[in-house]
């Protein structure tokens, strides 16, 4: 059984960083795609954050500049640095992604992790 376990959340003041990161723990062969979305309360999950195999990540405007995502395949982690960070990216953070297990693609979502900017 293939997971994703997000960490690194937590509380900061406004214009701190925080570095999430996601491993994918369990059996399967490599990670394909993976994203980053948040959540606040009652609003829809966004998405954030996404990196292809090989690819360059791409981002949500409101984060383009502040937010690095970036993936060590041989940890089959994935991570999203954050910096400059604002009330409004207060959220709880999803990792997700689409992983090779039994020359199956398929699509996990990490449990996700908080994350609260405040002063």
């Amino acid at each position: 059984q293939v997971q994703l376990v997000e960490s690194g959340g937590g509380l900061v003041q406004p214009g701190g960083s925080l570095t999430l990161s996601c491993v994918a723990s369990g059996t399967f062969t490599a990670i394909n795609t993976a994203a980053w979305y948040r959540q606040t309360p009652g609003k829809e999950r966004e998405w954030v954050a996404g990196i292809s195999n090989g690819g360059m990540p791409n981002y949500l405007d409101s984060v383009e500049g502040r937010f690095t995502m970036s993936r060590d395949d041989v940890k089959h982690t994935v991570y999203l640095q954050m910096v400059s960070l604002k009330p409004e990216d207060t959220a709880v953070y999803y990792c997700n992604a689409d992983i090779w297990a039994n020359h199956r693609l398929k699509d996990y979502w990490g449990q996700g992790t908080q994350v609260t900017v405040s002063s």
